[in-house]
């Protein structure tokens, strides 16, 4: 698909097959075959071949720790700084790095209750897992600022 090619001495361009009917293919003798079914190589050898749980639970709950200390670490020196001098550090930003640990244990706890590797594969690509506490300090999203009525209406003020 999508690439130049020969038959019986004819040359054919890349986008032939796509723009070719059925009757074109036949002529030819093409056989029109599907797509595989897809499936999420995170999780799966091939369609219906899932890898180990045991392995796949180990590597979530690393990876899960990981995206937890990425979160955390660019704050780790105002709660250094908090040891090291007494500055205080934000309790905001405190109760979020709690909130951030609390989540983690969630996540890791979700993801060794899995059974096997098809409820794995669901909790991870569902709803929940992807979320984390959101950072008190990341700018918040602005609504949009209203319209003129009149720019709306396209009425214009004539003097």
């Amino acid at each position: 698909m999508d690439a130049p090619w020969s038959y019986d001495g004819i040359q054919y361009p890349a986008n032939w097959l796509r723009l070719s009917t059925q009757l074109d293919r036949d002529r030819l003798g093409i056989v029109w075959e599907p797509d595989p079914e897809p499936y999420d190589q995170r999780f799966y050898w091939g369609l219906g071949l899932p890898k180990d749980h045991t392995q796949l639970v180990e590597q979530w709950v690393a990876q899960t720790r990981t995206t937890a200390n990425t979160l955390l670490a660019p704050t780790d020196w105002i709660i250094i700084r908090e040891a090291d001098n007494g500055k205080v550090a934000d309790p905001l930003l405190k109760t979020w790095r709690e909130d951030i640990r609390l989540a983690t244990g969630v996540k890791v706890a979700a993801i060794r209750d899995t059974a096997d590797t098809d409820d794995l594969a669901a909790y991870i690509t569902g709803a929940n897992y992807p979320v984390w506490p959101a950072d008190p300090y990341a700018p918040q999203p602005q609504p949009p600022a209203p319209i003129a009525s009149d720019a709306v209406s396209g009425d214009s003020m004539v003097a």
